[in-house]
């Protein structure tokens, strides 16, 4: 048995913690060499401190393989100071160490990479950045270089690699080697500076480092067991790689036949095949290539040229290029505020190589095809006015008047106003709801088969065109997307779907989240539709229930369906709002599609951009999003563990401390997921005894999983609603966050934090609870009893969270049916007309006699409370005494929809009685009229 097959057990958060913790490791050495030197003047001499240090540099040094910096050279020197017991000069050079790899300067700075001992001499041949031209700033990054050779050769080849480094390259690299299939994996999860990787033929599969992280990785994610030097191992270690991280680019270097192991179905992911090396610098030179491809923002980079040019301007946007700004004799400060090029950046053209978003030909058509590539769609959209907009457009390219769109009714308002807008009728979907904190879940995959082998069994199936949900949801739900898909496509092969990841479009980059991304798993429900094992699991499920679905069968809603590879149309849409996840400016999103049958509404799909998109997009939002996508793909990986790392850490400050764990505490997944829905037996990330492989598991097996980025911060046990301790912190101590709830708010960590945020975040909740502590001291029992009833009345005495009624029958073409989709459209616009409504007060007596006698009371529009943000009420659906008493009881200041001075707005029922709802909704019976009519 080798290190890496020990049997112990790896807290979840050390996977993402491996860059802090290196910085961490490194500082607590620095502790320890200056405790050792301190000692050194003190009698008797104590060399316990140089055991420790020694015992320190040796855990560290484990891992410092997989990086470049401070490479062996360093290493070696830093061995022999504490070997020999020189403590000052072992305390020098850590400290120099660990200041580079804290600021990051060794990436620009020679000294860095050199101790004080030795020369300057042909530093051009070994340093990053050295040329003639170091005054240029060239972006810096590593190269895993997985290498069969002795150990003992690997820095002549490192220098062979430099020597070939030219003043002209973009970029400056430094490699760093292993030479075993495990060790490759291990340098791919730990060192977020990769950005390539160079696999030479036959390297050993075993390691010698002691990571039982990277074991249970293995076993538990990759799901492989690769014979050391088997025939393909080369290619299996490049599958692996893409499976952790597909953006980074692979080299083959081989001496057997190149031409067969390129035609071979396995090196689709590798970039380049070698023949050995024959040709270093064509090696060198497609590194550089690799990276620049990414690295190339053809709309940025070509609007920063446009800037700079001396353009005369006679179109309508009298702010571009900045005259009427900074010859202004009253408002020059905005333009001091914003700087020039924001300016000079600005134009209505779409000439000089601007490019037009409607219609792309140029660079914005590049800039999407390279998203496309980095996000794992066929095709990507740029949209300029939010994911609202985005989600509009995909419903109405796939959308007709009469479809069904099945949908969770605690969906983004937008789809409920796609609805408005396409004339498709909204078949509702129930989430779980979690009442105790006024929000709900996500929705159950029984329910959503439930909801497709009802219309099977009522003939309407052919009408479901659409299911929309919501990964993640606003508050860190996150499906089982592959699963989902799956088993929707066994009951219907041709249904849509569209993912909402508003809040997720982060998750690309991080192996852990990617299966459960809605491109992340249509690529993994690609491979299976093709395997020839998964055609003999769907001619079993065949022989059990046969080639057609019976929908009365019951235990269909209980079993792991197989679609039929023969029939499914594999028919994806994403949307995500990359200004919420990624470096983009406010209202940036993009539209992922991977859609077999794409060319079928390509069409309309185009049509429904001309409708939404404005002919006057935001320069800067476009380039914004072309930025995005770079640094994703560059630095993406390292970035969002990082962001989950800091999640983790809240959390764990948050519910260990013993003062602020009296009144406040971060929900975890057993707090927010019911454990019929986590059948692998997986608690919470933090929970003891938590591991990798359960992490994995959870992952890969459960209905719904918790984004551990997304914290609900439970405040009514301090006696705060959600509002109340939103203002505060915001009033009190700078302090924003994303949403509330009656009794809690979600803070979420993404790329932009620190660990300084998190400690300033912990700061106020320290002193937030001390004060609250020291108010009760001093409130007598009286006041303390206020508390308790205080905090009763957020945390106990919650109103009931009211589920979608039905349609009025006015609006359903068959009002028996079991199935309760609605003409929303009809009911929507009928409100337009002041005399078919009426209001009423929503303290008035008519309203409860009306709930028991009728006639029925039915809205006129959508009434949306936030918190918690959903709409309690659409247009068209039966009120009924359940969303009064949820609407009497709420407390919120903000509701949409509802005027407290007028009332419920409601449908007359005078007008009710006029209408006459069919399946395809009020117009193609207007159509009709007007063909009759002609």
């Amino acid at each position: 048995m080798n290190s890496l097959e020990k049997t112990q057990s790896p807290r979840i958060d050390e996977f993402f913690t491996v860059a802090e913790a290196r910085f961490d490791r490194w500082r607590g050495l620095l502790q320890s060499a200056r405790s050792w030197e301190a000692s050194i003047n003190q009698l008797p001499v104590d060399e316990k401190h140089q055991v420790v240090v020694s015992a320190s540099f040796e855990e560290l040094r484990q891992w410092e393989d997989f990086f470049a910096y401070p490479g062996p050279q360093l290493l070696r020197t830093l061995d022999e100071r504490i070997s020999s017991g020189d403590a000052r000069g072992a305390r020098d050079l850590v400290q120099s160490i660990s200041s580079a790899l804290l600021t990051h300067s060794y990436r620009t700075n020679p000294s860095e990479w050199e101790n004080e001992e030795q020369s300057l001499v042909g530093l051009s041949d070994r340093l990053p950045g050295i040329s003639e031209d170091a005054a240029s700033y060239r972006p810096y990054f590593e190269v895993l270089v997985v290498n069969p050779g002795r150990p003992a050769m690997w820095p002549q080849f490192a220098q062979d690699l430099r020597k070939l480094r030219r003043s002209e390259d973009k970029f400056v690299y430094e490699s760093v080697f292993v030479g075993s299939f495990e060790d490759a994996i291990l340098g791919t999860i730990l060192n977020g500076s990769l950005e390539a990787v160079i696999i030479y033929d036959g390297f050993s599969f075993a390691s010698t480092h002691h990571s039982p992280v990277l074991r249970q990785f293995l076993t538990a994610h990759l799901s492989t067991s690769v014979p050391p030097y088997s025939e393909n191992s080369s290619l299996s270690l490049a599958r692996a790689i893409r499976l952790i991280r597909p953006e980074v680019d692979l080299y083959l270097l081989s001496d057997r036949e190149v031409e067969k192991i390129a035609a071979d179905s396995g090196a689709k992911g590798i970039r380049r095949i070698f023949y050995q090396v024959e040709e270093p610098l064509e090696l060198h030179l497609s590194i550089l290539d690799g990276v620049g491809e990414r690295f190339d923002t053809p709309y940025f980079d070509n609007l920063q040229k446009y800037s700079q040019r001396p353009i005369g301007t006679f179109h309508a946007l009298p702010i571009a290029r900045g005259k009427s700004i900074f010859k202004s004799n009253w408002i020059r400060d905005m333009g001091r505020f914003y700087g020039l090029n924001l300016f000079l950046a600005e134009s209505s053209a779409t000439t000089g190589g601007l490019d037009s978003l409607l219609e792309p030909t140029g660079n914005i058509k590049l800039a999407q095809q390279k998203a496309a590539r980095a996000f794992g769609a066929d095709h990507v959209f740029f949209v300029t006015n939010g994911t609202s907009t985005s989600n509009k457009i995909v419903e109405q390219a796939l959308l007709s008047p009469g479809d069904i769109m099945l949908v969770d009714r605690n969906c983004h308002k937008s789809h409920h106003y796609g609805m408005v807008l396409t004339g498709a009728q909204p078949l509702y979907l129930e989430a779980y709801p979690l009442t105790q904190y006024s929000m709900y879940g996500a929705v159950p995959l029984r329910t959503i088969k439930k909801a497709l082998l009802d219309l099977k069994a009522e003939g309407k199936l052919d009408r479901a065109r659409l299911l929309v949900l919501t990964n993640c949801t606003f508050d860190g739900h996150i499906y089982n997307v592959e699963r989902v898909m799956e088993e929707c496509l066994a009951i219907k092969p041709d249904l849509i779907f569209l993912w909402d990841e508003a809040w997720f479009g982060f998750a690309r980059w991080s192996p852990f989240y990617r299966r459960r991304t809605a491109m992340g798993a249509a690529a993994i429900l690609e491979t299976k539709f093709n395997d020839p094992a998964y055609r003999e699991a769907y001619k079993a499920q065949e022989k059990q229930f046969g080639p057609d679905l019976d929908p009365s069968d019951t235990t269909l809603l209980t079993a792991r369906l197989v679609a039929n590879p023969d029939k499914v149309r594999l028919r994806v849409y994403q949307t995500n709002s990359t200004h919420k996840s990624m470096s983009a400016l406010r209202q940036g999103s993009m539209v992922l599609v991977k859609d077999v049958d794409y060319h079928t509404v390509e069409e309309q799909f185009h049509e429904a951009i001309f409708t939404h998109a404005s002919t006057s997009p935001n320069l800067q939002i476009i380039a914004s999003l072309d930025v995005a996508r770079r640094q994703m793909e560059l630095e993406g990986y390292e970035m969002v563990n990082r962001a989950i790392q800091l999640a983790l850490d809240l959390r764990r400050a948050v519910n260990s401390h013993p003062l602020i764990s009296k009144f406040f505490r971060i929900l975890g997944a057993d707090e927010m997921i019911p454990v019929e829905f986590r059948p692998s037996g997986f608690v919470d990330y933090l929970t003891p005894g938590s591991n990798w492989t359960t992490a994995i598991n959870t992952f890969r097996e459960d209905e719904f999983a918790l984004d551990v980025t997304r914290l609900t911060l439970v405040c009514g046990t301090a006696g705060f609603d959600g509002t109340q301790f939103k203002n505060k912190l915001a009033a009190e101590y700078d302090i924003q966050l994303n949403k509330t709830s009656r009794n809690s708010v979600l803070f979420q960590t993404n790329i932009n934090n620190t660990r300084s945020d998190v400690a300033h975040l912990i700061k106020v909740l320290v002193e937030i609870s001390r004060e609250i502590e020291s108010r009760l001291t001093q409130a007598g029992e009286a006041g303390q009893e206020a508390f308790a009833n205080r905090v009763k009345s957020l945390m106990t005495d919650v109103p009931e969270l009211p589920n979608f009624s039905s349609f009025h029958r006015s609006f359903r073409a068959r009002p028996a049916s079991v199935t309760g989709e609605g003409d929303i459209r009809s009911a929507f616009f009928g409100a337009y007309s002041e005399g078919q409504c009426e209001h009423l007060k929503l303290s008035s007596p008519e309203i409860d006699k009306r709930l028991k006698d009728g006639p029925e009371l039915v809205s006129a529009n959508f009434v949306i409370p936030y918190p918690p943000g959903f709409p309690i009420m659409v247009p068209g659906q039966v009120i009924t005494a359940e969303t009064i008493d949820f609407m009497r009881k709420l407390d919120v200041k903000e509701i949409h929809g509802f005027s407290a001075a007028l009332g419920l707005k409601l449908l007359s029922p005078a007008f009710l009685k006029t209408v006459k709802a069919t399946d395809e909704g009020d117009w193609l019976p207007r159509q009709r009229a007007v063909a009759t009519h002609s």
